[in-house]
Parts: C-alpha cells; structure tokens; sequence
C-alpha cells in the first residue's frame, strides 16, 4: 500500500529541516491536534492519537534529501519517507510517502486514517 502526501514548500533550508528531523522530541510539534500521548526515544518515538493504536517509529535516516521513519514494531511492516528538495537556500519542498505491507483487510481498515495522518503532518511541516 502507498499513500503519498502533497507536495509543499517549507521556509527552511534542507539541512535545517535535517537537523530538527534527527531529534525525537522536536516530533512533537508535528503530531495532528488529536494526539493523545507523546513520548521520544533514543532512536525515535511512540505516540498515540484519538480513536488510534499506539504507534512507535524509530527514525532510521536522515539526510539533506529525506528522512525515513520505520516501524519500531515486527508486526507491522512499513515506513514514512519525507523527501527533501532545496528550491532556494531558505527553502525546501517536501513531500511525504508512506509504504505499508498489510493484509487487504488490514489496508482497508487503515488506508483512510493514514491518508488523514499524513495530511495533517503535511499541514504541520508547512507551517515551520
């Protein structure tokens, strides 16, 4: 399953973005308006949002060019890209993909409320 997040444009330079993207905590800021709980980790981050599961990430890449975050969980299987573009030196696009291998059940009961997650972190990045 893939679901990909609009494409926006960041007033940060793409190694600044890098930068906070490493830090657990700085995660936070990004969670949708319905998070429930919030607690970084060494290597990432576990959350949980209304009506959802607790969700553990942990971040497995940062770069200047993307930031991808994994599951922390064997048992579900799948990953959140942030793809970063400089277009000037104070600003970036980014664009947000997740990649998921679920059972059919599983991805139907999930596909809408990820899309919606995805969407509202891509609300909260575009307002840095």
């Amino acid at each position: 399953m893939n679901l990909e997040g609009r494409k926006i444009i960041v007033n940060k330079s793409s190694s600044e973005l890098a930068g906070m993207l490493k830090n657990p905590q700085d995660y936070k800021d990004l969670m949708p308006d319905s998070l429930q709980n919030f607690e970084a980790r060494e290597d990432g981050f576990k959350f949980g949002l209304k009506g959802m599961p607790e969700i553990a990430l942990k971040i497995d890449n940062v770069s200047d060019k993307e930031v991808v975050l994994k599951s922390a969980s064997s048992s579900l299987d799948f990953a959140l890209t942030g793809t970063m573009n400089p277009v000037s030196d104070n600003q970036t696009e980014v664009q947000l993909l997740f990649e998921g291998k679920f059972n059919p059940f599983i991805k139907m009961m999930v596909e809408k409320p990820l899309q919606n997650f995805i969407n509202s972190l891509t609300d909260k990045i575009e307002q840095l």
